[in-house]
């Protein structure tokens, strides 16, 4: 079976760029987003919307591993003259930011919002419980994962 120019592991290699792009646009993008939807419905005093958001979120979290793990096929089937490895440092850096992130909107983010879901809000309430709490840890995930996505770009 012939593959043509660049054979199997070019294939792969796009197989895996293809599959880590997607992934960056339509489950890390959403993670940056969804916190600050919540902070809306928060605002709104929608509770229901909350819950949805939260348990989106969580989703979508969890489904940022698999980016994770097309990030690491892509390195891995790169060609040798790169020289990409863990060890490269807007690698090394990528993924210690993303870690931080994921940790932030598993244990900040994603308890908050689901707490500020169930609770009920005083009529008039300026800011909802844990409004700050949240607004800080989205913010800080949102710059974390930009971050991110400047070094993938830049790759300095």
């Amino acid at each position: 079976m012939s593959f043509g120019a660049g054979g199997w592991n070019t294939r792969v290699m796009i197989i895996f760029n293809v599959l880590h792009l997607l992934g960056a646009v339509f489950i890390i993008g959403p993670m940056a987003i969804l916190p600050m939807l919540g902070l809306g419905a928060l605002r709104t005093g929608n509770h229901a919307m909350v819950l949805r958001i939260a348990a989106s979120l969580r989703v979508l979290n969890y489904l940022s591993l698999l980016v994770a793990v097309f990030g690491f096929g892509l390195m891995g089937t790169s060609s040798p003259e790169y020289k990409l490895s863990v060890t490269t440092p807007w690698i090394l850096t990528s993924i210690i930011l993303y870690l931080v992130a994921f940790l932030v909107t598993t244990f900040v983010v994603l308890p908050t919002l689901f707490t500020a879901g169930r609770a009920v809000t005083a009529a008039g309430e300026e800011k909802p419980a844990g409004y700050p709490a949240l607004a800080a840890s989205s913010g800080i995930t949102a710059l974390l994962l930009v971050a991110v996505v400047v070094l993938m770009v830049w790759k300095p």
